[in-house]
């Protein structure tokens, strides 16, 4: 098992919303817990091509994008400021969400740009260490301690 502590969550997290194409994965080694890039015209290194198959790597694939979408939706629905809630929750309705959701949220609220970014992140680390558990890299207890260590945060 690896230990949590040494452990690049963000890292992790990046990889598991990363959306963007399927040349490239995410791995990690299961002893080391080094996260690493391949992509298919310059393997791990950048330099030289490498199967996956030949790498004794675990790969993070990304999660569905609605797992990305309900954080927003949560937000919305949870902040104090009902006017902002609603405006950020229509922002979300139909394709192009991410962006109108983001867009709404530096044009009209900035002042809830630090409790955006607090929220997102618990819960990307959150994911992180729930991948982790998922895929027996970090045990059972290590992953329900950090759960009940990092809960959502206070919203404005």
């Amino acid at each position: 098992m690896l230990e949590l502590s040494r452990l690049d969550l963000e890292g992790i997290a990046t990889a598991l919303e990363d959306q963007t194409d399927y040349e490239h994965r995410w791995l990690i080694h299961p002893q080391t817990g080094e996260v690493v890039l391949w992509t298919t015209d310059g393997g791990i290194d950048g330099h030289m091509p490498v199967d996956l198959d030949d790498l004794d790597l675990v790969g993070i694939g990304p999660l569905p994008s609605y797992v990305w979408y309900q954080d927003m939706a949560d937000f919305a629905e949870r902040i104090s400021d009902a006017a902002a809630g609603r405006r950020l929750a229509r922002a979300i309705q139909g394709k192009g969400a991410f962006r109108r959701f983001k867009n709404e949220l530096h044009d009209e609220y900035p002042h809830l740009l630090a409790a955006w970014n607090a929220f997102r992140d618990v819960r990307a680390m959150r994911r992180a260490v729930e991948w982790l558990v998922d895929n027996s890299l970090v045990d059972d207890e290590t992953g329900e301690r950090f759960m009940a260590e990092h809960p959502d945060p206070d919203l404005p």
